[in-house]
């Protein structure tokens, strides 16, 4: 018996001389893996649907362990994205931060859609730093983490002006900032970014513009809201770090 699928492959790795092991986030089982026979072969049907960033369409085998790909069509290959390091950089991120987030054979639509929603903002040429952050911060529930994003965390006043607190999990109104020397003096801008990037609807993003200095310190208080607690540590953040101190070194007319 064969099933479909809609998905997009967020890794693969070569297996023997020929074939493929997909990893392949599904918009109907979740995460699922499976074996690609031939797609290492430059003429196989199955090479062009196996690049990690394809969204398409997917005819499968089920199997307790690997799933065995039948057949596969490209929707949308992601082709911008594999043209531009700095876009690879960013989304091969997003891919390895999704792939460590969620488990196997769990069904999730609210991430599927984020996940292909964020690809295809980086994909159309969206600032990808923003689009970086906005996932990260969307992804936190997905995670488990559920900062006070929408009032103070420590006494629920809404109204500011606010800090962020790693130690008391979201923000802190002017009140309570003694409860956290260490807080993160943010600007209110910066603050109303995160708030934003939280609660945001993927699907209703406009054109967005933020300044290279915001943007610094909205890295700043994500990365280190991570680090405190996902606890993970990821290949490709390395490489991005890497990616965006060349981009900065060429800056923007060259990137």
């Amino acid at each position: 018996m064969f099933e479909k699928c809609e998905g997009i492959v967020i890794k693969n790795t070569d297996y023997g001389e020929s074939n493929k092991i997909l990893h392949i986030y599904t918009r109907e089982f979740g995460k699922l893996g499976f074996m690609a026979r031939g797609a290492k072969k430059p003429n196989s049907r199955m090479a062009a649907v196996s690049q990690v960033f394809t969204y398409g369409n997917f005819l499968f085998q089920p199997s307790r362990g690997l799933a065995t790909l039948q057949q596969g069509e490209a929707v949308s290959p992601m082709r911008h994205i594999r043209e531009d390091i700095f876009k690879t950089a960013y989304a091969a991120y997003v891919v390895e931060l999704l792939g460590r987030a969620v488990e196997d054979r769990k069904k999730n639509p609210f991430v599927f859609e984020l996940l292909l929603r964020t690809l295809e903002y980086i994909d159309e040429g969206y600032d990808p730093e923003i689009i970086r952050d906005i996932f990260e911060m969307k992804m936190l529930n997905v995670l488990g983490m559920y900062p006070a994003m929408d009032r103070c965390a420590v006494c629920g006043n809404t109204e500011g002006p606010f800090a962020f607190s790693i130690r008391e999990n979201g923000l802190l109104c002017h009140r309570c900032f003694a409860r956290d020397p260490y807080r993160l003096p943010l600007p209110q801008p910066v603050i109303r970014l995160l708030r934003l990037f939280y609660f945001l609807d993927i699907n209703r993003l406009g054109s967005i513009s933020v300044k290279d200095s915001t943007k610094k310190e909205l890295r700043t208080a994500i990365s280190m809201y991570y680090d405190e607690y996902t606890g993970l540590q990821l290949k490709a953040g390395r490489f991005l770090s890497q990616i965006e101190a060349l981009e900065k070194k060429l800056g923007p007319d060259n990137a």
